[in-house]
Parts: C-alpha cells; structure tokens; sequence
C-alpha cells in the first residue's frame, strides 16, 4: 500500500467568500485557518499549499466574547531599546485598518515559516461588504449555521 502524497500541480484551489458581519474572532480565524491548510481536503499533504483562497468581507463587524474587545493586547516592538507597543482590539477595529485583527489571529494559528507566508498570500480580508474578486466566481461559506457559537448575539 503506497501513500499518497498531492503535488503543487495537482491541487485544485477554490474560491470562498465569509461574511464575518457578528461572528466570533478565534472561532472565525480556526475555520480560516483550516481552509487556507487544506485539511478540510481528503488528500491533504501537509508539506504542500492545498488550501482554498479565502474572502472576508465586513471585518470591522467581528466580535469578540467576554472582555477581550477592550482587556486583550497586541504587543509589537519597534526593534529600539524600550520600543515595546501595544494595542488593544477595540484601538485597531475603531482605527483605519480593521482587517489586522483577523489576519493577526488567522497567522497566529499557522505554523511559522515559508509555507505560512505563501498560505497567507491567499487570504484577502476587506473592512466593507465589497471585495474586487467577483470575476473569480467564489462561493458563498455561512460559517454562522455551522455551528450557533459561531455568532455572538
């Protein structure tokens, strides 16, 4: 019996739109996560870009459960001594670019390295209800009726 491992030719890669408007950011970014990998795939090969390019549109719509909105902190460091930053989910989804909470969360659960930076390549995340990408045909993925803990009322 012989293993079967998928080559870079061989994948066939969708399109997939998330509306994100009221769902939960870690529960948001799993699913993301899981896609952009490929495991959802039967032939998933862990070495190898299998996953679909995935859509968000309304990122400034997720939520977050408890207090994490105003509690939790990104830190970053400005490389200088004393250089630390931080920022809280509430600074950056009320600042001009909302979509970072996602693409943080979404690359915090992809392993580091060359593979996560080509995987995040096929992560598009728009702030609006528009995305220029409808000539790719994608479809339509109600991550709300997978499963009701999705959505934070």
């Amino acid at each position: 019996m012989k293993t079967y491992v998928a080559k870079p030719g061989e994948v066939e890669k969708k399109w997939i739109v998330i509306d994100a408007a009221g769902l939960v950011v870690g529960r948001l970014a799993a699913l993301i996560a899981t896609r952009l990998k490929g495991k959802h795939k039967p032939n998933y090969t862990p070495h190898v870009d299998m996953g679909d390019n995935v859509i968000v549109v309304n990122a400034e719509k997720v939520v977050f459960t408890g207090n994490k909105y105003n509690d939790k902190v990104y830190y970053r460091h400005t490389g200088y001594p004393g250089g630390i930053k931080a920022r809280t989910p509430r600074m950056i989804l009320e600042g001009k670019t909302p979509e970072r909470v996602i693409e943080l969360a979404v690359s915090r659960m992809l392993s580091r390295g060359p593979l996560q930076r080509k995987l995040l390549r096929n992560l598009r995340v728009y702030k609006g209800p528009n995305h220029p990408h409808t000539a790719q045909n994608p479809e339509v993925l109600d991550v709300a009726k997978l499963n009701r803990k999705n959505v934070r009322a």
